[in-house]
């Protein structure tokens, strides 16, 4: 089973960019090379992770970088995108670690020697434990932290870096890890939820000036996830709740970035709900972006349950990856539509997407056309959006590799390559050689 797109298709064109993608806690392990973050004290807490498993190990990345990189070159992807550790590369006392710093710059030599352009990532969920300790995202000063963090490790960097993003899904570290509590630090509480949004999104913005100060010839913006949310019915009542929740989880993040300010739903909030603003934030907030990132898995459908009360929906008759979401790539044409319509947007860039799988290693091979076809209907998506006029620029399939699943531990896979954790083996699956020869296609058609 193979993956093609129209030779029409401007994501058949040359200069798109196809990559895949990891991030630093998922992969790395090596804990004893780096201070503790606090993805580490939650997996040490009772019954937070499903396995009871943690990153200690994880994929051994931090060991096997190399061989790693080997692999990612024989997909013959274009890009590689990436986290860096917070607490791998600052010490305790804001300074740079000369043990860290030297691990990503020997892995982004080794990229840029194979022409593999390097897509940094400065956060991806592993905020260092000290910070939290202070406070983490519901502690201002973090976000400033942060930018000194941003403006040590772009100079230490010097050129080799292609692209940053600021943060990875500023959502989903607030939402889930905040409010919900089912991520990393586990607290919980509707009032913290749009604190800590609002503190991320202000280090996003002070890292965007420390990028434009440091490494302005880098593509530098942001990494946002997005769905979106559709109503069960005509129902005036479901109009409403879907509405809501696409403020919510789209344009808290998408407006503030791209015209600083929040979307009129703040309006709706309760005083205890209500982000911090000082003055000037949305100013920082706004600043100039060469592109947005952005990650799509399914879509979201809501039922009004209540007043100002919601629940999801899913349609039983589609099918669902391992993680119990809706394949739906119709989905991503309708989001990037929207987007496209509401807002002037930068280039974009697709920085994730991918399904978690059932997958069965048989043989020396993992044989899953699900995940083949998965990729197929969203690249697809991503396709039919473009002709429509969105400017999209790459698509970055997750992940590499299977991994530490966050909260799922490492029951959930979602990798184009398969790891066998007892002996870290890594075997290309079928949907990885499917994308590889996807890939490769576009290369030979460049050369000739």
């Amino acid at each position: 089973m193979k993956i093609s797109l129209a030779k029409s298709s401007p994501l058949s064109q040359v200069n798109f960019t196809y990559g895949v993608a990891t991030a630093a806690f998922q992969i790395e392990g090596a804990a004893d090379s780096r201070r503790a973050c606090i993805w580490d004290t939650f997996c040490a807490t009772p019954d937070k992770i499903k396995d009871k498993s943690d990153g200690l190990v994880a994929c051994d990345h931090y060991h096997r970088w190399e061989e790693d990189l080997d692999l990612i070159e024989s997909l013959e992807v274009d890009a590689y995108r990436f986290s860096i550790s917070w607490p791998r590369v600052i010490t305790l006392n804001g300074e740079l670690d000369p043990q860290g710093v030297s691990f990503y710059i020997k892995l982004l030599d080794a990229l840029n020697k194979k022409n593999i352009k390097p897509y940094v990532t400065l956060y991806h969920w592993d905020l260092p434990q000290h910070l939290e300790d202070n406070g983490g995202w519901l502690n201002r000063e973090t976000a400033y932290h942060f930018r000194d963090y941003v403006e040590l490790i772009t100079q230490a960097f010097g050129d080799r870096v292609y692209s940053y993003s600021t943060l990875n899904e500023p959502f989903c570290s607030a939402y889930l890890g905040y409010e919900l509590g089912i991520h990393a630090p586990g607290i919980v509480g509707k009032a913290f939820g749009k604190q800590a949004a609002h503190h991320l999104l202000l280090a996003h913005g002070l890292g965007m000036q420390a990028l434009a100060k440091n490494s302005p010839n880098t593509l530098n913006g942001i990494v946002l996830n997005v769905s979106p949310c559709y109503p069960k019915t005509d129902a005036e009542e479901d109009i409403k709740a879907a509405w809501a929740a696409d403020q919510n989880l789209n344009h808290w993040y998408v407006m503030p970035v791209l015209e600083g300010k929040y979307p009129s739903s703040i309006d709706t909030l309760p005083e205890a709900e209500m982000p911090p603003i000082e003055e000037g934030d949305m100013d920082i907030i706004c600043q100039p972006m060469d592109y947005l990132g952005l990650n799509y898995y399914t879509r979201e459908v809501y039922q009004a349950t209540g007043e100002n009360e919601r629940e999801k929906w899913v349609d039983e008759s589609l099918p669902f990856t391992d993680m119990g979401w809706e394949v739906y790539p119709q989905g991503l044409t309708d989001i990037l539509l929207q987007l496209n319509k509401q807002y002037t947007l930068p280039p974009l860039y697709i920085t994730e997407n991918g399904a978690a799988m059932p997958d069965t290693y048989a043989n020396g091979q993992v044989q899953d056309t699900n995940r083949i076809e998965y990729f197929q209907g969203h690249l697809q998506a991503v396709s039919d959006a473009a002709e429509k006029g969105v400017d999209i620029r790459g698509y970055f399939a997750w992940s590499l590799m299977d991994n530490f699943e966050w909260a799922e531990g490492y029951e959930k896979r979602f990798g184009i390559v398969y790891v066998d954790y007892a002996t870290q083996q890594r075997t290309i699956k079928a949907s990885g050689l499917a994308y590889r020869d996807f890939i490769s296609r576009r290369h030979f058609a460049k050369s000739a």
